[in-house]
C-alpha cells in the first residue's frame, strides 16, 4: 500500500473546516476529505453554521478527531451577541467596517453569516487555527470571508454546484474570490464557469480538485456475485429535480413494455419522494421500481454489492440548479459497476461513453432505457465497463490524489505565498 505523506510537526498548519451541517450524510466527500488530511498529520477543527438534522449518519463519523464547534444562532444567540460585542470593543474599526460592507449586501442572510463570523472570529483569537477552509459558495464561504475581514486569519473555500450557478448572486462571488487565498472547485466545467464569473483579477486562484474516494470502502471482486433474482438496476441520489430521476422510471415502463425482467432501487430522501412514488403507482410499476428511502452509507455498500447496473440521469433543473460530479458515480464506479449518466456539467470528466460508462443525452427516457436495454442484454458488456470504471476511479480519482493536492495546497496558504494556483490539476 502507498505510504501516506505525514507532516512532521513544524510543518502543521492547523485548518478550520467551516461547513453548512455537521454531520451531513449527503456529503461524504467533506467526511473523507477531513479524514485523509488527519491521517497525513494534519490537525483539524470542525465549525458547523448549522445544527445537524437527525438524519443518519456514517459509520466513518467515529474516526474523525476534529472537535466541533456550532454556530448556529439556536441556542446560542447570547454567546454570539456577548462575541459580537467583544470583537466590537477591540477591534471596532474592523468590525464596522465589515459590518457596513455586509449590511449593504442588503440581505437577511448576509447579516446572520456576519454575526457568526464575529462569533467565531473571538473564537478564534484564542485558538490555534491558522487558516479556514469553506465547503460551498454559501454560508460557510461568507461566514469565512467576513471572519477574514474581522481577524485576518487567511481562507480558501471549495465551490460545488447548486451553491455557484443557482444560490449565490455574482456579486457575492467575486467577493468571496477576490478576498480568498484559494478557490477550488471539483469540476473543470466549473472551474471555466467561475472563471466567467469572478474576473481576470481573481481567476489566477482557481483550482480544479476532484473529490477523492476512498478506494478501500469500495470492494471490487470479479466476477461479481450474482444474485438470483432479476438484476438490479440502482440509483443513490437526493430526491430532487436535476437527478433526473423521474425519467428513469419512465425509462423502467419503456423496459417493462419491452418484456424485460429487471428491479429499479432508488436509495434517497427528499422532496420529490411523494412525485416519484405516485409517478410509480400511475405507471403500474410497484412490482418492479422501489423507492427505500435514505440508507446508512454500509447499506449503500452493501447495494452496490447487489446491483448489475447503476443510473443516475442528471439534467440541468429548472432554476439552472445541476451536479458537478456526482460521488455516488464514484462510489458506483469505484464498486465495479457498469454506469449510465448523462453528459451535464462535469460529468463526461469522469465518464467516457462507451469506455468507462455509458452517456445518455439529459431529459430523454427513451435513449436511457436503450442504454440500459444494452446492459440488460449484454453480460459481457457489463464486465468491460464495470471493469474499465474501476480502473478509471483509481487513475484520476482516489482519495489519496485529491488529499494529497489539498494538503499541499494547505501548505503554500499558510507559508502567506500569495495566489497558490492557477488551472486545473488534471491529468
Amino acid at each position: 500500500m502507498k505510504k501516506l505523506m505525514q507532516l512532521q510537526p513544524e510543518q502543521r498548519p492547523t485548518i478550520g473546516y467551516v461547513v453548512s451541517t455537521w454531520p451531513r450524510l449527503s456529503q461524504t466527500f467533506v467526511l473523507n476529505e477531513i479524514l485523509a488530511l488527519e491521517q497525513r498529520g494534519l490537525p483539524v477543527r470542525i465549525f458547523s453554521i448549522k445544527d445537524p438534522g437527525g438524519e443518519p449518519t456514517h459509520a466513518k463519523l467515529t474516526k474523525v478527531r476534529a472537535p466541533v464547534k456550532y454556530l448556529s444562532f439556536r441556542r446560542r444567540r447570547r454567546a454570539i451577541l456577548v462575541a459580537n460585542l467583544r470583537i466590537a470593543r477591540d477591534l471596532p474599526g474592523c468590525y464596522f467596517r465589515t459590518l457596513i460592507r455586509a449590511l449593504r449586501y442588503g440581505q437577511r442572510s448576509v447579516v446572520r453569516c456576519f454575526f457568526q463570523a464575529g462569533y467565531l472570529a473571538d473564537f478564534l483569537r484564542r485558538g490555534p487555527v491558522t487558516h479556514l477552509h469553506a465547503h460551498f459558495a454559501t454560508a460557510p464561504a461568507l461566514v469565512a470571508m467576513f471572519t477574514h475581514e474581522l481577524v485576518d486569519i487567511p481562507y480558501s473555500f471549495t465551490a460545488h454546484a447548486r451553491d455557484i450557478y443557482v444560490d449565490t448572486e455574482p456579486e457575492l462571488l467575486r467577493a468571496e474570490a477576490q478576498r480568498a487565498r484559494a478557490v477550488i472547485t471539483c469540476t473543470e466545467h466549473n472551474r471555466q464557469y467561475l472563471a466567467s464569473q469572478i474576473g481576470s483579477a481573481s481567476s489566477g486562484k482557481l483550482r480544479c480538485i476532484y473529490h477523492g474516494l476512498d478506494l478501500s470502502q469500495f470492494k471490487f471482486t470479479w466476477p461479481r456475485a450474482i444474485d438470483p433474482g432479476p438484476p438490479v438496476i440502482l440509483s443513490v441520489a437526493r430526491l430532487v429535480e436535476k437527478k433526473g430521476l423521474g425519467h428513469l422510471i419512465m425509462a423502467a415502463d419503456i423496459l417493462r413494455r419491452r418484456g424485460r425482467c429487471f428491479q429499479v432501487e432508488i436509495i434517497g430522501s427528499g422532496p420529490q419522494q411523494q412525485a416519484l412514488e405516485n409517478q410509480v403507482t400511475r405507471l403500474g410499476l410497484n412490482d418492479c421500481v422501489r423507492l427505500v428511502g435514505a440508507q446508512t452509507q454500509d447499506m449503500v455498500g452493501r447495494a452496490y454489492q447487489r446491483a448489475s447496473i447503476f443510473a443516475l440521469p442528471c439534467v440541468v433543473a429548472g432554476d439552472g440548479d445541476r451536479d458537478g460530479i456526482p460521488n455516488v458515480l464514484l462510489e458506483a464506479m469505484g464498486s465495479g459497476l457498469p454506469v449510465v449518466s448523462t453528459p451535464v456539467s462535469g460529468i463526461p470528466e469522469l465518464i467516457e461513453s462507451d469506455r468507462d460508462g455509458l452517456l445518455v443525452p439529459p431529459n430523454d427516457p427513451a435513449r436511457l432505457a436503450d442504454a440500459l436495454d444494452r446492459l440488460l442484454t449484454s453480460a459481457e458488456l457489463r464486465e468491460r465497463l464495470g471493469r474499465a470504471a474501476r480502473a478509471e476511479i483509481e487513475a484520476h480519482f482516489s482519495l489519496d490524489r485529491s488529499a494529497t493536492q489539498l494538503l499541499a495546497l494547505f501548505q503554500q496558504g499558510v507559508a502567506g505565498e500569495g495566489s497558490l494556483c492557477c488551472g486545473s490539476i488534471h491529468e
